[in-house]
């Protein structure tokens, strides 16, 4: 029988595992569809900014609260894991808590302490609903939350409280059967030692029924998370380090120079002038579609967990305005997901002719509102950028549409006519201050 029960075991894991991979290869395409970007500079500064803010957890302390208990479930996620470690190897090769008898007394201090992490995760996770659910905080009921936002932050709060549940439960029941002397006693049991009264009335073998039970639903329910997760805005525990590490390090609303522009003003400035060696002229400016941001910006769309800081601090959001760069964030995800969904339906590796792009989802009176104070650039805990999504679709709108709002259109007409943003002439400048004496 236990050789059925480590096939089984073996079979699961190798499903589960074949099922992310295939996952993780997808949101690997679909990111590689945006445009390349060298952000390979200053190994050292990205590896120092990485254990500040993805490991250290440096911006999501600015709320003390969440900080807190974000960091409960951060900390408990990381280490318990050591944990399913243990599971694994027991799993596969039909031991029993394989890590006792190498670790002896320092076995019990780790079960206990990591008990205890299960306990606090389960309070986070119960904080976290009453936020949303009885506190109702305005970040998390803005209308881009409405609906599967909202019900995918329950589920992953649920599920981490059910595998949470199973596991002190797996412990209870073992409790007893090594009281009982049916099994080694390894172990120190401070949380799960709450619930033994509630079988120490059951019969051993109906006990180990249970402990086998949970045992078996806790492992498989890791499996179904994990795979839970790239379709999840928890997908951000995987790829908060690899976003942060790649995270521009310009100072913050720096934008880049547009070469193929500049180019094209010379060659226009001076016909005679040879364009440069393996010059070809830019088939459009700005993003138009996923494809035409850069693989940096899409990173960010998959890393976007959701929170709402940004939103909470953008000045037009907080104004009435119609922009929100969570939105942005969701909506750009979405698209990409779009895309990436036609591909695979169509073995296809060209964008598809949907008759849809990125403007379909982001109108132009959100991309407008936008005040670039990069106020959301700097609140996100993952260093996600959303003004740079922003910039590049506001680019598309006036370099290849023509579509800037009529104030923009004014101080254009100026710029051409006058080389300054004002109506009168160049020779007229100092005018102003003759009509005020």
């Amino acid at each position: 029988m236990q050789w059925i029960q480590q096939l089984v075991f073996l079979l699961c894991l190798a499903t589960g595992i074949e099922f992310f991979r295939r996952s993780v290869l997808q949101i690997r395409r679909n990111i590689q569809l945006g445009r390349d970007v060298d952000l390979s500079d200053n190994p050292k500064e990205r590896v120092k900014q990485t254990i500040l803010v993805a490991l250290g957890q440096s911006k999501m302390v600015r709320r003390p609260v969440a900080g807190f208990f974000h960091i409960l479930i951060y900390v408990g996620f990381v280490l318990i894991n050591i944990e399913v470690l243990e599971i694994l190897i027991d799993g596969l090769f039909g031991t029993h808590r394989v890590f006792a008898t190498p670790l002896g007394s320092l076995y019990n201090t780790a079960i206990a302490f990591f008990e205890w992490l299960a306990f606090g995760v389960l309070v986070a996770c119960v904080v976290f609903l009453f936020r949303r659910y009885v506190q109702k905080i305005p970040r998390f009921t803005m209308r881009e939350m409405k609906g599967w936002p909202t019900k995918d932050a329950t589920i992953i709060l649920l599920v981490e409280i059910v595998l949470m549940g199973a596991l002190l439960q797996m412990n209870a029941a073992e409790q007893v059967l090594q009281a009982r002397g049916e099994m080694a006693a390894h172990g120190s049991f401070p949380v799960s030692s709450w619930f033994v009264p509630i079988y120490e009335g059951m019969s051993s073998g109906t006990l180990h029924v249970l402990e086998r039970s949970f045992w078996w639903f806790h492992f498989v329910g890791i499996l179904i998370f994990l795979n839970y997760l790239p379709f999840s805005k928890h997908w951000h525990i995987i790829m908060a380090f690899p976003n942060v590490y790649f995270s521009s390090l310009k100072p913050k609303g720096e934008f880049s120079n547009m070469d193929a522009v500049t180019t094209e003003v010379k060659l226009m400035m001076d016909p005679s002038a040879a364009p440069p060696e393996g010059y070809e002229p830019p088939a459009g400016f700005g993003a138009k579609d996923v494809n035409d941001l850069t693989w940096k910006n899409l990173m960010d769309a998959y890393t976007c967990t959701e929170c709402g800081r940004c939103s909470s601090v953008c000045p037009a959001n907080i104004t009435g305005k119609l922009l929100s760069p969570r939105k942005v964030m969701m909506d750009t995800r979405d698209r990409l997901e779009e895309v990436g969904k036609a591909m695979t339906q169509t073995a296809s590796t060209e964008m598809p002719q949907d008759g849809k792009n990125l403007h379909s989802y982001i109108s132009a009176e959100e991309l407008w509102a936008c005040t670039t104070c990069n106020a959301c650039a700097d609140a996100c805990p993952v260093n996600i950028n959303p003004v740079d999504i922003i910039m590049q679709m506001r680019q598309y709108l006036v370099m290849e549409q023509s579509a800037a709002p009529s104030e923009l259109n004014g101080m254009f007409t100026n710029m051409e006519n006058n080389g300054a943003p004002w109506q009168f002439n160049q020779n007229d400048k100092g005018a102003w201050a003759k009509a005020d004496s």
